[in-house]
């Protein structure tokens, strides 16, 4: 005769009701560590998918995912001609906050080097690449727009060709694709009134300098676009990612560029470690600190329960000892309680985790090893927690059932 589980019948309801308390309370634990496992899954996203085996950015700063990093868009060509470098191209990323259906919508902006890149190496669940060099995007589904839908962005409309999947920034926003061009012009959009103004001031600037008197003509170009004026650059980027001919050792390429004054170089792994030690470390402190003090908290709870139910076994217990039951057949009465109830538990924990962490905000990643580590907190947690009953179990006298 099992004594827990007969004493559990007796108290059935109480029992259920305690198993789904702690259960939620262990869910929250395991969404804890599920949230970081997907905030560094949706942060190295791009590094992963993209797996270059150099990233040049802006000389003396981390790279497009620690900080802000502007370079010129003809540094491709630069790279390009570097001995070993199979391919170069340019890497644009950015936020906007828009608002869409009267609530706020947030986009991260990719731009892809088309037509090298189209898109391809993405995970197209639906529609295609971009076949054009503009007016043309690839979705992610998380953004809820649908194949053909048309957006407006700056002053041009784009037509959603392509929807992909499980595509988001470190900030759980979901991703856009544009041709490298549309990024740009996405990125340096001005409204028609600020241009006005802009090519006013460089008009009365020009007029106070030698070269505005002596070059008149130079005065008119002051009122067009800034790519009519001489000696300023194409449009920035924010980096260039490299990949290198196979057999060549990509060290060798990073030493070339290394050299050059107005960048810096660093490789896959380096920018990774960048990111994970910057934008998610502080996230990572943070879930961390919750996630132990939730497990010390459910630590606390369960053993006020397994002493709770104890005490309500005080009498029982001292008839056992009045009818000669031995110190081990109360042990395990307790020991088996505690055990089951943060089995039961855990199990609930599992069950409704994996029933709402989908409709969770930020992407939950559940994977093996943490679920066998919270598991065994769980078994020494309820062990622990059963210590604190079958210390007051054992200072019970046979003859207290007389009184």
């Amino acid at each position: 005769m099992n004594l827990a589980s007969r004493d559990i019948k007796h108290n059935i309801g109480r029992f259920i009701l305690t198993t789904i308390g702690v259960g939620l309370l262990l869910m929250i634990v395991m969404g804890m560590g599920g949230i970081y496992r997907g905030l560094v899954q949706d942060a190295t996203l791009l590094i992963d998918r993209l797996s270059p085996d150099l990233w040049v950015v802006q000389k003396d700063t981390r790279g497009p995912f620690a900080e802000i990093s502007r370079i010129p868009s003809n540094l491709e060509d630069r790279i390009l001609a570097v001995p070993g470098v199979l391919s170069s191209c340019g890497f644009v990323s950015h936020t906007l906050q828009r608002e869409r259906k009267n609530k706020p919508w947030r986009i991260t902006v990719q731009g892809l080097s088309w037509p090298q890149d189209k898109g391809n190496w993405l995970p197209i669940v639906a529609g295609r690449p971009l076949w054009k060099a503009h007016y043309e995007m690839l979705a992610d589904e998380s953004l809820k727009l649908p194949l053909g839908e048309k957006v407006k962005f700056g002053k041009d409309i784009y037509t959603v060709v392509g929807l992909t999947r499980a595509m988001s920034s470190p900030a759980g926003d979901g991703m856009a694709f544009f041709t490298l061009t549309d990024a740009q012009s996405i990125q340096f959009d001005t409204s028609g009134e600020a241009t006005r103004l802009e090519r006013s001031a460089r008009y009365a600037r020009a007029e106070n300098l030698d070269l505005g008197l002596t070059q008149p003509q130079t005065m008119e170009r002051t009122l067009g676009p800034v790519s009519q004026l001489p000696a300023l650059g194409p449009p920035v980027i924010s980096a260039v990612v490299v990949k290198v001919n196979r057999g060549i050792n990509p060290e060798h390429v990073q030493s070339i560029i290394s050299k050059w004054p107005d960048v810096s170089v660093y490789s896959s792994e380096k920018q990774r470690q960048f990111l994970l030690s910057g934008v998610v470390e502080r996230s990572k402190k943070q879930l961390g600190l919750f996630r132990r003090l939730l497990i010390i908290v459910s630590a606390i709870i369960m053993a006020l329960i397994i002493y709770t139910l104890t005490i309500d076994k005080l009498h029982d217990i001292a008839m056992l000892k009045l009818i000669g039951a031995r110190n081990i057949v109360i042990l395990n009465l307790i020991l088996q309680q505690a055990l089951l109830l943060g089995i039961l538990a855990y199990g609930t924990a599992y069950i409704i985790g994996h029933w709402t962490f989908p409709f969770f905000p930020r992407k939950v990643v559940l994977i093996s090893h943490d679920l066998w580590l919270l598991a065994g907190i769980v078994i020494l947690i309820s062990i622990l927690s059963s210590l604190i009953g079958i210390a007051k179990a054992l200072t019970v006298e046979p003859n207290e059932v007389l009184a």
